[in-house]
């Protein structure tokens, strides 16, 4: 009988031992008839030898109690390998769920503790081509005992000095004195690089095992300190290394007691870790990229908000992950007017935001040469987008707001009329005015969004504002953002304003803080969401 043949499987080698013998046919036979092909003395028909007889049926069955054995062995195994191979599968499952790079962190640290037994533990990330982010996520961990660990000196830090790229131990450590102890920085495991014991030179560690923090005596005693501060005696670090990035970081786990992983832990979560830092590399590249959109795309607005007699100004602006095409403006026209737009660009990514940077500069222009008409600022800005970016089109409302009353007009003759605002819009959503005695949309005319059509023009909207009162503009995003339909989006957005408190009313910045707050429960910063948010308010004094 032979032990049955078991594959490897997801990289866990089945190590079987072999069979410490295989039992003869013929003596299986023999176990089952006694009295099958045995030599007779032809008189009593008796066996010739019932005693050789006796001692092979003996002997026979020894064999066949240890192949038994043997496949109840090889059955437990298996049992084993299936049960970590569904835990790995369930853990990685849920790692590559994640979207974020800061829960993939937070997804690494707890599935780490629950394959090394531990209880807390923390993640840095420091990717080793220094491009960044760089930061440390901890798990049972407060920022306050972040800052305790932090505080050891580097080179006494496991996870330091797997990011350093320093070796297993210092050979030229002098408080070193057996070249074969393993217990004063921990030990390399799976895949460690010759060290001191190979007569070579040492090289960087691949894991590092502190078993008994508080029994060690050669540790720092800062490291020492700490760890009772905290309440924890042993850890476990190992690196994150993936391509084209290389060394990402590094994960350390904290037990409560001395303790170490087993050898089947270890390989367990160097299983996990491979998968996980590969998973990680991906996510830390679309973070990069990510950012550098929303820099490029922040570096296009306006950096800060002008200062015009008689109107304060506020905005809230986030941009969507993939680089949206949302933009705002407030330009200081000459006399002491103000112009005022929003809009928004088809399309994300780069070239979205490329476009959107070209088309606010170039209602900037428009705007300082024929402010006053609206609809000759959108017109012309309509021509542009279809002669240089055919493929494209852009929604728009600008706003031109006349200095306020009393304002000191070219020849010395103050204005005695009130303050106007005219408007126009090109398929983009309405404004809204609020006031103590109002909270409505402005009816703009219903247009098609720029290059939609072969010449496009609307009549503009005049409305005289009147003091204390705020006039919103915002982009299709802060709609969008509620999930809910757009008739019922619109509804939530007047009640949202509507619901300004009073002793707020008069400060623009408490007045787009509230609606943010009851329009986006979840925040303005909501990666869940690929939509833009601008929300523009304009607070005219009295």
């Amino acid at each position: 009988m032979t032990a049955p043949h078991v594959p490897k499987v997801a990289g866990i080698e089945p190590a079987l031992p072999a069979p410490a013998h295989t039992v003869d046919p013929r003596v299986a036979k023999t176990a089952a008839d006694p009295a099958a092909d045995t030599p007779s003395d032809g008189l009593s028909g008796t066996p010739a030898d019932a005693s050789r007889g006796t001692a092979r049926d003996s002997a026979s069955a020894a064999p066949d109690v240890s192949a038994v054995d043997q496949l109840a062995a090889v059955q437990d195994r298996l049992a084993g390998w299936i049960s970590d191979l569904s835990t790995l599968h369930d853990l990685t499952e849920q790692l590559a769920r994640t979207r974020t790079l800061g829960d993939a962190l937070h997804e690494l640290l707890r599935a780490g503790a629950s394959l090394v037994g531990a209880r807390r533990g923390l993640v840095v990330l420091a990717p080793s081509d220094g491009l960044g982010p760089e930061t440390t996520v901890g798990l049972g961990l407060g920022h306050a005992e972040i800052g305790h660990i932090e505080t050891i000196p580097r080179r006494a830090l496991s996870y330091a000095r797997i990011l350093d790229g320093l070796p297993e131990r210092d050979p030229g450590d002098d408080a070193r004195t057996d070249p074969l102890d393993d217990t004063r920085h921990g030990t390399c495991g799976e895949g460690r690089a010759p060290g001191p014991r190979d007569d070579a030179p040492a090289g960087p560690c691949t894991e590092i095992a502190e078993p008994d923090i508080p029994g060690e005596k050669d540790l720092d005693p800062r490291l020492r300190e700490v760890a009772a501060r905290l309440g924890y005696a042993a850890s476990y670090a190992v690196p994150l290394s993936a391509e084209p990035i290389g060394r990402t970081g590094a994960a350390v786990w904290l037990y409560d007691e001395p303790a170490e992983p087993t050898e089947r832990q270890r390989h367990l979560v160097g299983l996990y870790r491979a998968h996980a830092a590969e998973h990680l590399a991906r996510l830390l590249e679309l973070h990069r990229s990510r950012q550098a959109l929303r820099t490029l795309h922040t570096e296009l607005l306006p950096q800060r908000l002008p200062r015009i007699p008689g109107v304060r100004l506020a905005v809230r602006h986030s941009t969507g992950p993939r680089g949206g095409g949302d933009w705002y403006d407030a330009l200081p026209l000459p006399d002491g007017a103000l112009g005022l737009a929003v809009g928004s660009v088809t399309g994300s990514g780069p070239s979205a935001v490329a476009a959107m940077g070209r088309l606010r500069a170039s209602l900037r222009a428009y705007a300082v040469m024929e402010g006053e008409d609206p609809v000759a600022v959108l017109s012309d800005l309509e021509l542009l987008l279809r002669l240089t970016e055919p493929a494209r089109s852009a929604t728009a409302l600008f706003a031109f707001t006349e200095p306020p009353p009393g304002t000191v007009m070219p020849g010395g003759i103050a204005d005695p009329f009130p303050r106007k605002l005219v408007l126009a819009g090109a398929g983009h959503c309405p404004p809204l005015i609020l006031g103590a005695l109002r909270t409505e949309f402005v009816e703009t005319s219903l247009s098609a969004p720029l290059g939609m059509l072969a010449c496009w023009e609307a009549p503009s909207v005049e409305i005289e504002p009147a003091g204390g009162e705020t006039l919103l503009l915002y982009s299709d995003g802060l709609l969008h953002r509620t999930g809910e339909p757009m008739d019922r989006a619109f509804t939530r957005l007047h009640a949202a304003a509507a619901g300004v408190p009073p002793a707020g009313r008069h400060d623009p910045e408490a007045v787009v803080d509230h609606i943010v707050r009851t329009m986006l429960p979840q925040g303005l910063d909501d990666p869940s969401s690929e939509e833009d948010v601008v929300l523009l308010a304009a607070y005219f004094e009295g």
